[in-house]
C-alpha cells in the first residue's frame, strides 16, 4: 500500500504541475499547443528615391590616360534601412540623358550578396574599363575610337537607374566594356 500512495502523491503533482502551467499559459490540458515563431520580415530592396549616387575615379586602375576604373557610391538617405543586392548595369548617357544612353557590355565579377543599408549607410561598386591610351584624344588598342561620357547611368536590380557624373572628370573608354563588382558592404580602392 505504501508504493500507490507515492504513485498517487506523483500523480497529483503531476496534475497540479500540469494546472500550474496551463494557468500561466493560458493553455488548457489536453490542448495542443502550436509552436511559437517569431518572423522578422527582411528589410525591402532601397528604392531609387532613397538613394544619393556619388562617384570618382579609383585609386587602382589599369595604366592608360582615360577613366579605368571607379568606385561608385549608394548613401541611403531615407529614414529606413534598406538592401541592396546584385552586378550593376551601365550605360554611358549621351548628351548627358538617361533616354539617350549607350549600354556598356557588362562583365560580372565576385558573387552577389545582399548587403543591408541602414539610414545614412553606405553601399559601393567599382566599375573597370577597357583604358584609353595615349595623349590628348587617346586612341584604343583596339583600334576603335574613344568615347567620353559627361555622366553615366548605373542601374541596380529593383533599385533604379541613377545618372551620376564623375567628381573629378568625365568617363573615358574604350571599346563599350566595363567589368563590375557586386554591391558591396566593403569599400573598394
Amino acid at each position: 500500500m505504501r508504493h500507490s500512495n507515492g504513485i498517487r502523491r506523483a500523480a497529483l503533482a503531476t496534475t497540479v504541475v500540469t494546472a500550474v502551467a496551463a494557468a500561466v499559459t493560458g493553455i488548457l490540458p489536453g490542448t495542443a499547443m502550436a509552436a511559437s515563431t517569431t518572423t522578422s520580415t527582411p528589410p525591402p530592396a532601397c528604392p531609387a528615391s532613397a538613394l544619393q549616387v556619388s562617384a570618382w575615379q579609383a585609386v587602382h586602375r589599369p595604366v592608360g590616360t582615360g577613366t579605368g576604373a571607379a568606385v561608385v557610391q549608394f548613401t541611403n538617405v531615407s529614414r529606413r534601412t534598406c538592401v541592396l543586392k546584385g552586378h550593376p548595369t551601365v550605360a554611358g548617357a549621351g548628351n548627358g540623358s538617361p533616354a539617350h544612353n549607350t549600354p556598356l557590355k557588362v562583365t560580372p565579377t565576385g558573387r552577389a550578396a545582399t548587403v543591408t543599408v541602414r539610414p545614412h549607410g553606405k553601399a559601393w561598386v567599382k566599375l573597370t574599363f577597357v583604358q584609353v591610351q595615349g595623349e590628348a584624344d587617346g586612341y584604343c588598342v583596339s583600334g576603335k575610337d574613344p568615347v567620353t561620357y559627361p555622366t553615366m547611368v548605373i542601374g541596380l536590380p529593383h533599385s533604379g537607374k541613377h545618372q551620376v557624373a564623375l567628381n573629378d572628370g568625365v568617363w573615358a573608354e574604350c571599346d563599350n566594356k566595363v567589368t563590375v563588382t557586386p554591391v558591396s558592404a566593403v569599400k573598394p580602392s
